[in-house]
């Protein structure tokens, strides 16, 4: 999972919105339509971001497409260090 996670956040071009989005659902669970609005990005970009996290097993949806809310996986949880490391790295070199 260490690999998977610097690799979907740190070495891929939309890291930043990727962890972006990882620390808003973090703090509270949230559907793609409330993200894009919290986060002042794009919904489609939102959902791109969204699929490829949960592709990788970092987050997953629960309920129906459109109102689905996202929250960590159990597996992300797990290596919950690994992800305030890389998150720290990738939103700190863009400060």
């Amino acid at each position: 999972m260490e690999g998977v996670l610097w690799y979907v956040f740190a070495s891929t071009r939309g890291g930043e919105n990727r962890a972006r989005i990882l620390r808003a659902i973090d703090e509270r669970p949230r559907n793609a339509n409330q993200l894009a609005e919290d986060l002042d990005l794009d919904y489609t970009t939102v959902r791109h971001h969204l699929e490829v996290l949960e592709d990788n097993n970092v987050v997953e949806s629960s309920g129906d497409d459109y109102g689905a809310v996202y929250l960590p996986t159990e597996q992300c949880r797990a290596n919950w260090d690994t992800v305030e490391e890389v998150l720290g790295t990738v939103l700190e070199d863009d400060s």
